[in-house]
C-alpha cells in the first residue's frame, strides 16, 4: 500500500507539469487551429532558460524568479514567432502550419546545442524544497508535493481567466466560432498573438518547473511533444479541464504501467488514447472539430487533370534516361542515395494519396512502411523465401495492418484521426521493439539481402527507380479514375457526396488500404537497400518526415510529395555529411519555404497557368 501511494503521488506530480504544457497547446489549437509541433521546443527553451537564470540568481526568490522569468521570456519569444512567421500562414491550409512549426523545432534543436552544448544539464534544487517526506516508510520529494498543488492552482487560475475577464471570454468564444468573433469587430490578430503567447508561457513554465526533477537535454522537446498531443486529444481539443483529467490519466498509467504491465509500458498511453477515441471520438470533454478552412479563407482548389500526352512522354523519357544513365556516371554511394530518394518518393506519394485525394491526415504512416520492411525481413531470414515472395509477404503484411487500423481510423476526422493513426503506429513500433524473440528488438533483423541479379548498386537503383515510378504512376491513375474523383468529392464536400450515394467510410477505408500497401512496398525496398531492419522504420520521426515531404511538395497537388521527398531527403543526407548543424540549416530552409511558398513546391501557380492556358485554347 505504501508503494502504491507514493507511486500515485509521483504520477500526480508528473501530471501537473504535463498539464501545464498540454493546456497551453489546447488553448492555442482551440483558437488559432495551429497544430503547433514546436510546443515541445518552447517547453525545452523554458527549461534551458530556467537552468541558466537559476545559476545566476541565488536564494528562494532567485530560484522562483528564474522559473517565472524563463516562462515570460519563452512567452515573448513565442509572440515574436507568431508575429513574424505564423501570422503569414493563417490563410493557408491549416495543416501546412505544421510544416512551419516542424522546421522551427529543427532550428531550436541545433540552437540549444550550439548555446548550451550537447551534454545533459542538471539544475539546482528548489531552495527549501530539497528534502523528502516519509510516507509509510517510502520517501517522497517535497518538491513533488509542490508540483501536485501547482496543477490544480493553474487550472483554477485559467478558469478564472476564461470566465471572469474579457480576454478569457473572447478566447472561449473564438474556440467555438472565431469567424463570428471576427464579425463582431474583435481584432483577431491581437487575440491570436495573446493566445499564442499565453500557451507558450504555460509550456515554458512546465519546462522550467521540471528543472529539479529531470536533467535538461536537447532531446526533451520530442520526448514531451508526443505526450502533450496525447493528453490534448484524450481530454478533447480546446478543453482545459479535459486536458487536466487526461494529464492525470496518462501520468498515472505511466507510473503504474511500469510496475503492473512493463511489457506494454512504452505504449500504454497510446492504447488509452486509442480506446478513448474509439468510444468518444471527440475526447473526454471535447466537441467535434469545426470544418477546416477552405475556399472561404482564400483558397481556390484548381480541378485536377491528368498530364497531357506530350507531358507524359517527356516525363517517361526523362525517367528512362535517368534509370539508364545514372549507373553509368555515378558511383555506388551516389546510386545508394538516388535509390533511397526514389524509395522515399514512393513512400511520400502514398501519404499524398491518402491526404490529398482521400482527405485523411495520418501522423503514423511509418507503421505501414515498417510493416512492409519487417514482413520482408522475417520472410527472407526466418522462412528463407526468395526476394519476390518475401517482398509480396511484406506488402501483404502492410496491407493487412492498414485493413485493421484503417477500419477504426476512417470513423474519425481531423486531428483526432491523425492522432489515432499515431497511436496505432506506436503500438506497431512497440511490438517490433519488445518482441525480441521474433523481431530482434533494438538489435533488429540483419542479413536482408536482395537477389543476386539486383545486388550491385546500379542494378538495385534501377529496380528501386522502376518500382517507385510504377507505384507513383499507379497512384496517379487511381486518383484520376472514378474512384479517385469520388474520394476527392468526399474530401471537398462530404455532405453533398454522401447525399448522392457515396459511402464515405467504405471508400476511405479502401483508400487507406491502398496507401498502406504502397507504403509497405516502399518499406520492402528500403529493407533490401539497407540489408537490415530496425524499429526506427516504425517510429514517429519517420512519420513526421513523410508528412514534411508531402507538405513541402504541396498538400493540394497530386504528386508534389515526389518533389518534397527529393528536396527533403536529399538535403537531409547532404547536410548531415557536410555540417554538424544540419537540423538548423534544414529547419531554416523549411521555415523559408513555409513563409514564401505557403502552397508548397509542387507548382500550384504553374498548375494555375497550365489550367488557364488549356482553357484559353479550348
Amino acid at each position: 500500500m505504501d508503494l502504491i501511494l507514493v507511486q500515485f503521488l509521483t504520477g500526480l506530480a508528473s501530471a501537473s507539469s504535463l498539464f501545464l504544457a498540454a493546456s497551453g497547446l489546447s488553448i492555442i489549437f482551440g483558437v488559432t487551429r495551429i497544430v503547433n509541433f514546436a510546443h515541445g521546443a518552447f517547453y525545452m527553451i523554458g527549461a534551458y532558460l530556467a537552468w541558466t537564470l537559476a545559476g545566476l540568481w541565488s536564494g528562494p526568490l532567485g530560484w522562483w524568479g528564474a522559473v517565472l522569468a524563463a516562462a515570460l521570456a519563452t512567452a515573448a519569444l513565442g509572440a515574436v514567432v507568431e508575429l513574424v512567421l505564423l501570422r503569414r500562414l493563417y490563410r493557408v491550409p491549416e495543416l501546412f502550419q505544421l510544416l512551419a512549426t516542424f522546421g522551427l523545432t529543427l532550428v531550436v534543436q541545433d540552437l540549444v546545442v550550439l548555446i548550451w552544448g550537447p551534454e545533459d544539464l542538471v539544475g539546482p534544487r528548489a531552495p527549501g524544497l530539497d528534502g523528502a517526506v516519509d510516507l509509510f516508510g517510502q520517501l517522497l520529494p517535497v518538491y513533488d508535493l509542490v508540483l501536485i498543488a501547482t496543477g490544480p492552482l493553474v487550472l483554477a487560475g485559467l478558469f478564472l481567466l476564461f470566465h471572469r475577464t474579457r480576454f478569457g471570454i473572447l478566447v472561449r468564444a473564438a474556440t467555438q466560432d472565431r469567424d463570428m468573433v471576427a464579425a463582431l469587430g474583435v481584432d483577431q490578430r491581437l487575440l491570436f498573438t495573446g493566445v499564442f503567447a499565453l500557451g507558450v508561457f504555460l509550456a515554458g513554465l512546465g519546462g522550467a518547473l521540471q528543472l529539479p526533477r529531470a536533467a535538461v537535454s536537447h532531446g526533451m522537446d520530442l520526448a514531451i511533444i508526443v505526450d502533450i498531443f496525447v493528453v490534448v486529444v484524450i481530454g478533447g481539443l480546446g478543453s482545459i479541464t479535459g486536458a487536466f483529467l487526461a494529464a492525470v490519466l496518462v501520468s498515472e498509467l505511466n507510473a503504474f504501467g511500469i510496475l503492473v504491465l512493463p511489457e506494454i509500458s512504452l505504449v500504454i498511453a497510446f492504447l488509452a488514447m486509442a480506446v478513448v477515441l474509439v468510444i468518444r471520438p471527440a475526447g473526454l470533454l471535447g466537441r467535434a472539430e469545426a470544418p477546416a478552412r477552405g475556399a472561404a479563407a482564400g483558397l481556390s482548389r484548381v480541378p485536377w487533370a491528368p498530364w497531357p500526352r506530350p507531358a507524359r512522354v517527356a516525363v517517361l523519357a526523362a525517367v528512362l534516361v535517368l534509370v539508364a544513365g545514372l549507373p553509368v556516371v555515378a558511383g555506388g554511394y551516389m546510386l545508394g542515395i538516388a535509390a533511397e530518394i526514389a524509395i522515399f518518393a514512393l513512400f511520400a506519394q502514398s501519404l499524398q494519396f491518402l491526404m490529398s485525394t482521400a482527405g485523411l491526415v495520418s501522423f503514423g504512416h511509418a507503421a505501414y512502411f515498417g510493416m512492409g520492411a519487417y514482413g520482408t525481413a522475417l520472410a527472407s531470414t526466418g522462412f528463407g523465401l526468395a526476394m519476390g515472395p518475401a517482398a509480396a509477404a511484406g506488402v501483404a503484411l502492410a496491407g493487412a495492418g492498414a485493413v485493421v487500423f484503417g477500419w477504426f481510423c476512417v470513423r474519425l476526422s481531423g486531428v483526432y484521426l491523425a492522432m489515432l493513426t499515431l497511436a496505432f503506429a506506436q503500438i506497431a513500433w512497440s511490438v517490433a521493439f519488445q518482441w525480441v524473440s521474433v523481431t530482434g528488438g533494438d538489435n533488429g533483423i540483419l542479413g536482408v539481402w536482395p537477389a543476386d541479379i539486383v545486388s550491385r548498386p546500379g542494378d538495385f537503383f534501377r529496380l528501386a527507380a522502376v518500382v517507385a515510378v510504377g507505384g507513383i504512376a499507379l497512384l496517379r491513375m487511381i486518383t484520376f479514375a472514378p474512384f479517385g474523383q469520388a474520394l476527392r468529392a468526399l474530401s471537398d464536400a462530404p455532405e453533398r457526396a454522401e447525399a448522392i450515394g457515396l459511402d464515405r467510410r467504405a471508400m476511405q477505408w479502401r483508400a487507406f488500404v491502398i496507401a498502406g500497401a504502397m507504403a509497405g512496398l516502399a518499406g520492402v525496398l528500403h529493407a533490401y537497400l539497407k540489408g537490415s531492419v530496425f524499429p526506427d522504420v516504425l517510429a514517429i520521426p519517420l512519420s513526421v518526415d513523410a508528412l514534411a515531404m508531402v507538405l513541402l511538395g504541396g498538400v493540394e497537388t497530386v504528386s508534389g510529395a515526389v518533389i518534397g521527398a527529393g528536396v527533403f531527403r536529399g538535403l537531409s543526407i547532404q547536410l548531415t555529411s557536410a555540417t554538424d548543424l544540419s537540423k538548423l540549416v534544414l529547419g531554416l530552409l523549411i521555415v523559408v519555404v513555409a513563409a514564401l511558398f505557403p502552397r508548397g513546391l509542387g507548382g500550384i501557380r504553374l498548375h494555375h497557368r497550365w489550367h488557364n492556358w488549356r482553357r484559353a485554347r479550348s
